[in-house]
């Protein structure tokens, strides 16, 4: 008899046609059955899931069920969901079930000025189209009123009339007349919120100011434009702050570390103490304890506090402020982990061999008193055999038994072969006048990785006790990278002379090899930008994806509850699961995973983007009187209109316009990242280090003009393509001068009549 011949392996045709076939049969499961996928096809079937979800080609319905995606319409009504990194605005159509389908890009609206710019939660109508690029792009058409959060933030100019205001984003365009009447007294200099008032595009865009928020002179001002422009929560309702102000821990049966020399390590700037860490030798190998604030026991389900910390989602960071999760009277004081205090913990006790292999792990309830609190440089001093005045009693006691446990994890970590992107963290140091200080990049330190990999380990224990307890939980997922960016990056890397084969499966190690690859050669620094640009964007998700970059089979965030709910509700299932008192999740808690999942990645890129914006505001007040200087940095973007440029010294971005490149007809080779010269073929390209002189700096939208003084790179004669199957092929030559572009170019301006076009597999016209 014949043997059967085992299923082949599920494609992205294959699971789409078969949606397509099957409405209302698309969970993962129904897929797998009709398929015929077992074994390791599982997986696979699970990845292709996932990277369609992403990109937008199926949603998600109810229990769990796939469907496709309807793709949009030439017309249609798009929500508008959130900002890019650049502040543009991503959206989706929305189609019968809801905003679903493919992220959608907002372009500006052509003709005259359409009244004022769309913000997140808006909807309206659109014209969308896909570019050859494959990005959706919508032209709105006309605004669909009764949209939420319409006001924009900007300087108040006053004048006889009242006055006018200048918004503080660059993605709006012109100003806002304010008659005296809706100028709610506001005077020259102060930074307002501006609700605009409803125009048919005709003449001067109008509003009315609903609030003083500050001055524009005030430094502090960078951080209140980032808060209010994306919508951060930064006051709390007065029934939050009479909660907090009397709440008390609820009681539950607690062990007793007071003894035991628990500490916490911290930047020396830290607003809260989440976390405490002791290690002791146990054996041949080590016993580690991480004692996590235990929040659960103030914060309960369906109390006012409760509802505003979901809210929230998490706290929000500034260099001179910050939007806590929750009111300081928990956040910085009954919840935080303060030296010599008493404090309620949830702590995980951890057993591991001198090789950093776990072997065991409980959870328990406890009462702790925190020995020390140190800074990071503080313990690191220590650990190189510099202690302070503080830290030298705690050498036997504390700090030689963390560094030796750490050491044991440490060798486990590097036969894990996590991703090592080591990415710098620019610091802001605000003086008390609100002035600027300095901004350099945070020093990494080995005591940084001792608290992350500790941090690590006790989150892995905790996603791994609750699947063994069969309890939902919402997990910490990183995907892999996209098959189209990972063909983006294997058709890049060449171009640079450095390989990258086709087909084999992307792992942190193999990208680690390659970053090692080029370390200390012209192209370090632009691999791993590219490498970096490849990579997912880390979420939560009430299914188990794994996390690549950690190279983890589960994960899930526990160790930071005062500042993230997603910690709050593991630590809420961690005492449900495990009988630790009656303030664990309750059966509501546990049906809406999903809910709290996709809730708090959006208010954790919510405030990603405000952080982000307030450092870049803070840059261009520190550089605004260094208008003239020159500086080094490296091109960190191209695009058809210029250079995106980041400043060695501060990590500052600016744009360099391509019409200031000189006297050239400058184009767009996106398959190498690169600005080419038409006429003469030298080129700048992502990556390269150059010189700029500072010629603009506008502290009001955070915007840096740069005029850049380095020659741009001699021509690339050939462009040299992976030849098919390993077969040695011919050099592909550019063109000649007047003779159009090479395949995979843009031009960065229109064509003019007479200007021949190349495109792939075109032969230059004669």
């Amino acid at each position: 008899m014949t043997e059967r011949a085992p299923p082949p392996a599920p494609t992205r045709e294959i699971v789409l046609d078969y949606l397509d076939r099957n409405p209302g049969a698309g969970s993962p499961r129904e897929i797998a059955r009709a398929l015929r996928v077992t074994g390791d096809n599982r997986a696979i079937l699970r990845t292709i899931l996932s990277e369609l979800a992403e990109e937008g080609r199926i949603i998600r319905g109810a229990a769990r069920s796939y469907e496709p995606a309807d793709l949009p319409p030439q017309t249609g009504v798009v929500l508008f969901e959130r900002l890019d990194e650049d502040g543009r605005l991503i959206g989706r159509h929305v189609g019968r079930n809801g905003p679903q389908g493919p992220d959608i890009l907002e372009l500006p609206a052509r003709g005259r000025d359409q009244g004022p710019a769309l913000a997140p939660g808006a909807r309206a109508l659109c014209r969308i189209e896909q570019a050859p690029d494959g990005v959706w792009r919508a032209r709105v058409v006309r605004r669909i009123e009764n949209t939420p959060d319409t006001s924009i933030v900007g300087a108040y100019r006053e004048n006889r009339y009242g006055g006018v205001v200048d918004p503080t984003s660059r993605r709006e365009r012109g100003e806002y007349v304010i008659e005296k009447p809706d100028s709610l007294s506001a005077r020259d200099g102060d930074l307002v919120r501006v609700e605009p008032k409803s125009h048919r595009g005709y003449g001067p865009k109008r509003g009315v100011v609903t609030a003083i928020l500050g001055r524009v002179d005030d430094p502090r001002s960078a951080s209140l434009i980032a808060l209010h422009t994306h919508g951060v929560p930064d006051e709390f309702p007065p029934e939050v702050l009479a909660e907090a102000a009397e709440t008390r821990p609820l009681q539950a049966p607690r062990e007793d570390l007071t003894n035991c020399p628990l500490v916490t390590i911290d930047p020396d700037d830290a607003r809260d103490h989440d976390d405490a860490v002791f290690a002791a030798p146990d054996g041949s190998g080590w016993r580690i304890i991480v004692a996590i604030a235990d929040v659960a026991a103030y914060v309960r389900t369906g109390t006012a506090l409760d509802r505003e910390a979901f809210r929230r989602g998490n706290s929000t960071y500034f260099p001179d402020r910050v939007a806590p999760m929750l009111p300081e009277t928990l956040s910085a004081d009954l919840c935080s982990l303060k030296e010599g205090e008493l404090r309620e913990t949830l702590a995980v006790e951890m057993r591991i061999t001198a090789d950093g292999v776990k072997t065991s792990h409980r959870f328990m309830r406890a009462r702790m008193r925190s020995l020390a609190r140190l800074s990071y440089r503080e313990a690191q001093d220590a650990a190189d055999g510099h202690p302070s005045e503080k830290t030298a009693p705690l050498m036997e006691t504390v700090i030689n038994p963390l560094w030796a446990a750490y050491r044991a994890l440490d060798r486990a970590r590097k036969r894990r072969e996590p991703l090592d992107l080591d990415l710098p963290e620019r610091r802001v140091r605000i003086g008390e006048d609100g002035r600027i200080l300095s901004i350099t990049l945070r020093e990494r330190l080995d005591a940084h990785r001792l608290i992350e990999e500790f941090m690590i380990q006790a989150n892995v224990c905790a996603s791994e006790t609750l699947e063994e307890a069969r309890s939902p939980q919402i997990y910490r997922v990183h995907e892999e990278p996209s098959g189209e960016k990972l063909g983006h990056l294997a058709a890049f890397l060449p171009t640079l002379g450095v390989s990258w084969a086709k087909g084999q499966p992307a792992t942190g190690a193999r990208f680690n090899r390659l970053l090692a690859s080029v370390r200390g050669s012209e192209h370090e620094s632009l691999v791993h930008e590219t490498v970096l640009r490849s990579q997912a964007q880390a979420r939560y998700s009430d299914e188990n994806l794994g996390h690549f970059g950690l190279n983890l089979a589960k994960y899930a965030h526990f160790t930071s509850p005062i500042r993230r709910y997603s910690d709050l509700i593991i630590h809420r299932a961690l005492i449900r699961a495990l009988g630790l008192g009656p303030d664990g999740a309750n059966q509501s808690d546990l049906t809406r995973m999903e809910e709290y999942a996709g809730h708090v990645t959006m208010t954790e890129r919510r405030s990603m983007a405000a952080e982000r914006e307030a450092s870049d505001r803070y840059l261009v007040l520190f550089l605004a009187d260094r208008v003239g200087a020159r500086f080094s940095g490296k091109v960190a973007g191209v695009t058809r209109a210029g250079l995106f440029i980041r400043l060695d010294e501060t990590g500052a971005d600016g744009f360099a316009p391509a019409a200031r490149l000189g006297e050239e007809y400058w184009v767009h080779d996106e398959a190498s990242s690169a600005l080419v010269g038409r006429r003469t073929e030298r080129r700048y390209e992502l990556g390269m280090p150059l010189d700029v002189r500072l010629i603009e700096a506008i502290p009001l939208t955070g915007s840096l003009l740069f005029e850049v003084l380095t020659e741009p790179r001699p021509p690339r004669r050939e462009l040299r393509r992976p030849p098919p199957h390993g077969r040695p092929g011919p050099a592909r030559t550019r063109p000649p001068d007047g003779g159009g572009r090479p395949p995979g170019i843009r031009h960065s301006a229109r064509k003019t009549k007479g200007q021949a076009s190349y495109g792939k597999n075109k032969k230059p016209k004669r």
